[in-house]
């Protein structure tokens, strides 16, 4: 699963990127995360009425068919392999998919002290040796109360790990290629959604580097760039420099 993200990229590079009209005060009061957390609102492209359009969603999907929010789970993952069938997402998978701006990701290892036997989890941030953002696969939706109030929201999909991943965790993020930004955000059905299936299948590594993270309260990078692999594996190259994450706010709530 991705429960966690980072987006601490500058707003000058961001709009690179981003196309579309912007929400109102994005630009005045946009600030790097590095935590983006489940239940905030979280930045996506996406394409509504056959125009791109950038938003700000609520991370945990709300189904627009929802009688009660406040009493249903909203989940921030959908699996990629079965994204398609289950019913929360099978509308905003042909009509509502969404790229999600990131410059890194979060995942747990379990852990156990071999002096204790306590069990604990170790963080690890993975991202782009070279600190460029990229995009994360999502899909959203509009929920609208019977008072015409309107929430949006938004989950992220995942797969099955890539060999830096699988030392970690046995889910990961889906990562969309740039370049593959507008096939993926077309509405499709049928044979058209079928032909998005391979950008499901884990990704590949090249490039990217885990690095090992401790929280106190906010995230700081230290200089252990490897997870220790149950299997011996090849080391994950990266530079030793340990360095402390700001944390900020991406919108006023």
């Amino acid at each position: 699963m991705c429960g966690r993200y980072s987006l601490t990229t500058p707003i000058d590079q961001l709009l690179q990127r981003l196309k579309g009209p912007l929400p109102a005060g994005l630009v005045e009061h946009y600030l790097p995360r590095a935590q983006v957390r489940p239940g905030e609102p979280l930045l996506l492209q996406r394409q509504e009425h056959g125009r791109l359009e950038v938003g700000l969603a609520l991370w945990g999907l709300l189904p627009e068919w929802s009688k009660d929010p406040l009493s249903r789970r909203r989940p921030i993952n959908a699996r990629g392999e079965t994204v398609a069938e289950k019913a929360s997402f099978r509308g905003p998978w042909r009509h509502r998919r969404a790229l999600v701006p990131a410059d890194g990701f979060y995942e747990w290892q379990n852990r156990v002290d071999p002096a204790t036997g306590k069990a604990w989890k170790q963080p690890w941030l993975f991202r782009r040796r070279d600190r460029a953002p990229f995009w994360l696969a999502g899909v959203w939706d509009r929920w609208v109360g019977p008072d015409g109030s309107e929430v949006e929201s938004c989950c992220l999909l995942t797969c099955a790990p890539n060999p830096l991943l699988a030392r970690v965790h046995d889910r990961m993020p889906v990562v969309i290629p740039d370049g593959l930004e507008d096939p993926w955000l077309e509405p499709r059905d049928g044979p058209g959604l079928r032909a998005l299936e391979p950008l499901l299948l884990p990704w590949e590594p090249v490039g990217w580097e885990a690095v090992k993270v401790r929280f106190s309260p906010e995230p700081v990078l230290e200089p252990q760039r490897e997870p220790e692999p149950e299997s011996r594996r090849e080391p994950v190259e990266a530079d030793g420099h340990g360095e402390p994450v700001k944390q900020g706010e991406l919108w006023p709530v």
